[in-house]
This record gives C-alpha cells, structure tokens and sequence, in this order.
C-alpha cells in the first residue's frame, strides 16, 4: 500500500509537471520534447486510473467499475506499452537525424507542428489500434474463494458471444500474444537505440552526448520494467503440465501483479528520470517550484517596496528631478528595444546547449 502511495503521488506529480513545462513554455516545443509530454500523459493516464483499481482489488477482491475496468485497465497498460516503443523509436530516429543534419556552425531547421503533430499522432493511433484486441480478450468472472465469498476474476480468454470472425481474430491474438509483446513491444525499441546509438557514436558533441544519454537511460529503464514479465511468460507457457501444475495458486496472480506494478514503477520513474537528465526540463521545472514558493510565501517585502515606490514617486515628482517625460524614451526606440530584446531572447533559447530539439 505505501509503494502504490509513492509511485501515484510521484508519478501524477512528475508527468504532470513534465506535461505543463512543455505546453506552457514556447521554447521547450520542440519534436523531442513533444514526444516526452505525450509519453508523459499515457503514464499519468495509467497512474490515474489503473493504479488505483488494482489496488482497489487487491484490497477488496472487488473489481471497480465491473466489466469496464476488466477491459480498459489491460487496454490502457497495453497502449501505454505502445506509447513508450513507439515514443523510443521516435526518439532514436530524432536523435539519428540530428547527428547526421548541420554541423555545428549552420543553423538547425526548425520543424513545423505540422510535422510534429504527425508523428505525435502516428505514435498515439498505432499504440490504440495495436491494443484494441485487449478490449475483447478480457472478461469478468466471479469465482468462490472461501466458503461463501464472492472473487472478482478478470480472465484473459475471449468471449464465445463475439461474432465467429471477431473471435477467431481474438483467439489468434491470444495464442500469440506472448511472443507479439516480446518481439514489438521488448525487441523493437531495443535494437533501434542500440543501432541508433552505434551508427552515431563518432559524433562528440556536446549535445549529442546528452540526447545519447537520455535515450539510452529511458531504454534501460523500460527494458529492466517489462523484461521480467516476458521471461516469467514465455518461461511458464513453455515448462511441461506437471511443473506448472505443482505451482501454488496463488503464484499466476502473484506473477501479474508484480508486472503490473513494474508497469507502474517505470511509468512513475520515468519523468524523475527526464527532469534530472533534461537540463532544460529539469531548469523550466525548478524555476516553477520556486515560482510557485514565492507566491506561497508571505509578502514580507511589501512594506518596503511601497515604501521604495513612494519615494521614488516622490524624487520623481520634486521640481528639481527631472520630468518622467524626459526619462521615458520614444516609441520608436521603445518598440526597437523591445523587438531586438525577444529576437535576442528566441536566439538565445535556440542556440543555448540546454535546449533539446528545435523550437515549434
């Protein structure tokens, strides 16, 4: 219960966070940082609903939301599963793409948010529609456990009420679905870092060097989380009858749920990860914090900075200070100065090493 306490309050605060850094600062809208807010929103989804219905059942043995709950939560881990591959994938080629693109001297193409957009939504719509079978995979069915109580069971076994295509499509699905989340799931976004990550190795820069260790840091990660489930898998489905009828009861369930919550470490863990390694993520955030802090605190300061106001109102209005007119520069010169001021501003944000990406 204390671990499902820590991995929710750190994992909404996290993602939330990552999620409002990207959308409410202009320079961190890149493609790369796009990529990370909306991996950080199906990990805030899955920490938000899912995270609490398991643990919901856990302690009641009642499933909440009945029938519903039984087939989106699998529906909601699967695709956050997909997010993450494809978001790696997306990641790598990015990286790829900005190490064999313009040296250091030339200035980096900005990407539009056409372009942007599109692969947020390649990344979201293939995640959906290759998890959309475990919407019809799973069912709910209640067992007796000790005498005359009553046990939610959400069973991976599709319906023999769906339609005889649906369900032989579903049946298929299901007979192979171990090898279908080891290969797409595991493998893909494996031997796309590591082959991204030999073919620009020779670059050094700086930069480089930070995108290198983000990626691989968050592939290490997903692999260390979803590795033990595959193995305990593909183990179990291939040991004789014998052996896995000797297991304990309670060994399978125990098994799914230590995935699950694996599911949800790394769904906790990933943005902590991001903030500390993202320089620019990690700055946007802490200006927050202490933003935030110093609206928290009280005003202690205002006596004596209306105190500073009256007397600088004071010195101004005295007949031997000159006039504010004559302090105030022209239109003209104020409109140039604030103009250079943001285009300096917008050069410095792209051209700053803490910057990842290119502007939107």
């Amino acid at each position: 219960m204390l671990l499902a306490l820590v991995l929710f309050a750190a994992g909404i605060v996290g993602n939330l966070a990552l999620m409002c850094i990207v959308w409410h600062s202009f320079y961190l809208k890149s493609a790369w940082n796009c990529v990370l807010a909306g991996l950080a929103f199906w990990d805030f989804l899955v920490l938000f609903f899912c995270l609490p219905v398991v643990v919901f059942h856990e302690l009641t043995l009642t499933r909440l939301l009945g029938d519903l709950s039984c087939r989106l939560v699998p529906y909601l881990e699967v695709t956050s599963l997909g997010v993450a591959t494809f978001s790696l994938c997306a990641l790598s080629i990015d990286r790829f793409h900005a190490a064999t693109g313009p040296g250091p001297h030339q200035t980096p193409k900005v990407e539009p948010c056409q372009s942007i957009l599109s692969k947020l939504a390649v990344i979201f719509v293939g995640s959906m529609v290759l998890a959309a079978p475990e919407l019809l995979l799973w069912q709910l069915l209640q067992e007796t456990a000790s005498g005359s109580l009553m046990v939610d069971v959400c069973v991976r076994e599709p319906s023999a009420e769906l339609p005889e295509s649906i369900y032989s499509l579903v049946l298929t699905y299901h007979e192979a679905r171990m090898w279908w989340f080891f290969g797409c799931y595991l493998c893909m976004p494996l031997l796309f870092t590591l082959a991204c990550d030999l073919v620009t190795r020779h670059v050094l820069a700086q930069r480089q060097q930070r995108l290198r260790s983000t990626v691989m840091a968050l592939t290490l990660l997903y692999v260390a989380c979803n590795l033990p489930e595959s193995v305990c898998n593909i183990t179990l489905a291939y040991v004789s009858v014998p052996v896995s009828a000797a297991l304990p009861p309670l060994t399978l369930p125990a098994l799914g749920l230590i995935g699950q919550f694996l599911l949800f470490v790394r769904c906790s863990a990933t943005p902590v990860l991001l903030l500390c390694l993202c320089r620019s993520l990690g700055q946007a955030f802490m200006d927050c914090c202490c933003c935030c802090c110093e609206e928290c605190l009280p005003d202690g300061n205002s006596s004596s900075s209306s105190a500073a106001s009256t007397a600088a109102t004071s010195t101004l209005s005295s007949p031997t200070s000159p006039s504010p007119s004559s302090l105030l520069p022209s239109g003209k010169e104020e409109a140039a100065k604030s103009v250079l001021t943001e285009v300096a501003a917008f050069n410095r944000a792209i051209d700053s090493p803490a910057a990842i990406g290119t502007p939107c």
